[in-house]
């Protein structure tokens, strides 16, 4: 209270923000971020691990980073001037418009966390960074300013994203947080590795308010030694295919309970690349003695790498959904393409299991309602079990749906289409529909929260009366929502 009297609110906030430890000092690390801010000094990289002296005869992988900036058009609330957005709270996000580092040169040790534990089998995943939080643990503070230092795995995923931009957080504020790997082909001597990395970056400093920026995830992949003393390939990147793949959030206030503008957008691209595979740091010869990297005619020596022969191999699209379930358990279940979703309930004569988003990160939705759904109820064994048997899901966001309803091209689609957005209402719905899109039964998230919060003797409603079968009152709701579409929705299906 004395503080807040002495500060007023924003000189406390700014207070809170950098006394990391809370003991209501600021001690000089503490300040060292404001300090070097004011004298336009760049702190050094800060790592828990103890850097090895660099050995001549280990190879180097270099890396280019290729980056274009959020369009801001594809921003769906905060244009200029809407709903009083300042510039001022967008300006990180304005002046991003460059990669931190263009280029950058690692040392082939650097990349043994992308080795698999012993005894990996094909396509098992495994975590290189495990997830801590669950919709159980509660989520990460959104005051913060400067990541914490990366520590053990952590050290090369930071590395290779602060080519990006210097704050990244390799740890997500949400579940799932972390990178999860599998081996996707294996020779002799090589294995290739695709990853999945959820990470966030923080564009403000102080004295301006936090502003997170969250892409939907990095994939990509590596080819490297099994002894990883030699890297052939390498690629990081932001999946571009979808209309919306990042989600933005950030504080308009001086507290973590000031209130928080949400927005989604299109980043068309977020990629690191290897120039090629990894070199010798210094050439020998068969002597021992060092060779000119340089020809008599001052060109660079080049090298001739064997072809690799994998002995196993697993397609991209099926690592991609491993790796997908591995994040998220109620991917258990196929999600089919919108429109693909209904063709298969008409030929299995089955309803149609929609969840509509307003905006999503790929396979995220970027609101708390979406998470929670996602969490909670979508990842639990009965709830698995009656989608499998009884229905076809499907998710879509509605802006996909938007652009189908405009498509004269097909009515079809345009009628489905139609027929789940007179049914939407911000920011997540969920809807049991008949094979031609007819909506039979349908809730919104915000609302299955509020009823799964509340405690059975206040709920007045039958539909949504809590079960003894299930200890957790969000599994139970949404059981018997799904229960309360197949009574609504079977008796109409075509015999």
């Amino acid at each position: 209270e004395l503080a807040l009297k002495t500060l007023g609110t924003d000189g406390l906030f700014l207070f809170s923000s950098l006394d990391t430890d809370g003991d209501m000092y600021i001690s000089p690390e503490e300040f060292k971020p404001i300090a070097e801010k004011l004298t336009g000094s760049t702190p050094a990289a800060s790592y828990e691990e103890e850097e090895l002296p660099p050995d001549p005869s280990e190879e180097t992988l270099t890396v280019e980073a290729r980056f274009q900036p959020l369009l801001p058009e594809t921003m769906t609330k905060s244009k200029d001037g809407f709903l009083g957005v300042s510039r001022l709270a967008l300006s990180g996000l304005r002046n991003w418009t460059a990669a931190a580092s263009p280029s950058a040169v690692f040392a082939t040790r650097h990349f043994q966390p992308f080795l698999p534990p012993p005894g990996q089998e094909l396509g098992e995943p495994w975590w290189i960074i495990p997830s801590e939080l669950s919709v159980f643990t509660g989520y990460l503070s959104n005051n913060r300013f400067y990541p914490p230092p990366p520590k053990g795995k952590e050290v090369i995923i930071h590395r290779l994203l602060s080519m990006f931009h210097p704050r990244p957080f390799v740890k997500t504020r949400f579940a799932p947080q972390g990178a999860v790997a599998c081996l996707t082909a294996i020779s002799d001597f090589y294995y290739t590795v695709m990853f999945r990395i959820h990470a966030e970056f923080q564009l403000s400093e102080p004295p301006d308010f936090p502003f997170w920026f969250s892409p939907a995830q990095f994939t990509g992949h590596i080819i490297l030694s099994k002894d990883a003393t030699h890297v052939r390939d390498f690629r990081l990147f932001v999946p571009n295919h979808r209309s919306l793949n990042v989600d933005m959030e950030w504080l308009y206030g001086a507290s973590e309970s000031s209130n928080m503008e949400v927005d989604i957008g299109y980043i068309p691209q977020m990629e690191l690349e290897a120039t090629g595979p990894s070199v010798p740091s210094v050439i020998l010869d068969e002597d021992g003695s060092m060779i000119d990297s340089h020809l008599p005619s001052g060109e660079t020596l080049q090298f001739v790498f064997e072809e690799i022969k994998w002995q196993q191999e697993l397609s991209w699209e099926e690592a991609a959904r491993r790796l997908e379930v591995a994040m998220y358990p109620f991917k258990k279940v196929s999600y089919l393409p919108f429109t693909e979703a209904f063709d298969r309930a008409k030929a299995e004569n089955k309803l149609v299991h929609s969840i509509l988003l307003w905006g999503a990160l790929d396979d995220q939705s970027c609101h708390c309602s979406g998470r929670t759904l996602r969490e909670t109820v979508l990842e639990s064994s009965p709830i698995l079990t009656l989608l499998n048997e009884s229905f076809i899901s499907t998710w879509s966001l509605v802006k996909e749906l938007e652009e189908l309803q405009n498509n004269q091209e097909n009515s079809s689609h345009q009628k489905l289409a139609g027929l789940h957005l007179e049914k939407y209402s911000f920011p997540v719905e969920m809807m049991i529909c008949l094979p031609n899109g007819t909506v039979v039964h349908h809730i919104n998230a915000n609302y299955f929260l509020d009823i799964t919060s509340m405690k059975p003797e206040e709920i007045e409603s039958n539909l949504f009366s809590f079960s003894s079968t299930f200890e957790d009152p969000s599994t139970a709701t949404y059981m018997q929502f799904l229960k309360e579409g197949l009574r609504r929705g079977l008796p109409l299906l075509q015999p």
